[in-house]
């Protein structure tokens, strides 16, 4: 996983939308079965906001942010279902999005502004990472089992995680998703 560099007095933080069970347990136990080490390191999610570093003094300032966006974002339904894969730009497998990829795409703009404003590496592409960096037949088989996977769930809030000096990203806190569906 490429992670930026953390100084002292800086964190390193994730946003993302959590994948509930009972989906989040199988897919975790699917990227763990696969061979990937940060199967048990990286809770299942979709990523709103990549590895980030901040200074500890503009946390309250990120809080009120995010607190910002998710008051002014309508809860969502996502709809999980089948396999794709960023090969051979990137040795990566993942459940995709059938449904929840216009809410996730308008839920990073608004994340990905004001205290959170940054450069992408890469396209936002809203997924489930279920292998990543392991080996070629391990992702070939990743997508073959994870061809049929199919789950849909509401997403009613937002996470904001950090990521531990022992490797693991812990959720800090949620952020309710309160705004209104636009009138039909």
């Amino acid at each position: 996983m490429n992670l930026p560099d953390r100084g002292p007095a800086q964190v390193r933080i994730g946003v993302a939308i959590a994948v509930p069970e009972p989906f989040g347990s199988r897919l975790q136990e699917a990227r763990a079965s696969l061979g990937d080490p940060l199967a048990h390191a990286i809770p299942p999610h979709i990523t709103v906001i990549g590895p980030t570093v901040v200074d500890e003094s503009v946390l309250d300032a990120v809080v009120e942010h995010l607190e910002k966006v998710a008051s002014e974002t309508a809860p969502f339904r996502v709809h999980l279902r089948g396999a794709g894969t960023f090969r051979p730009i990137s040795p990566v497998v993942f459940v995709a999005l059938a449904e929840g990829i216009a809410e996730c795409e308008q839920l990073e703009t608004a994340a990905r502004s004001g205290v959170l404003a940054q450069e992408l590496r890469f396209n936002y592409h809203p997924h489930v990472t279920v292998a990543h960096e392991v080996p070629e037949a391990d992702l070939d088989r990743a997508f073959v089992e994870m061809a049929d996977f199919d789950g849909v769930f509401e997403v009613d809030r937002l996470w904001q995680y950090e990521h531990g000096d022992d490797g693991v990203w812990r959720p800090q806190r949620s952020f309710r998703l309160a705004g209104e569906h636009p009138a039909p």
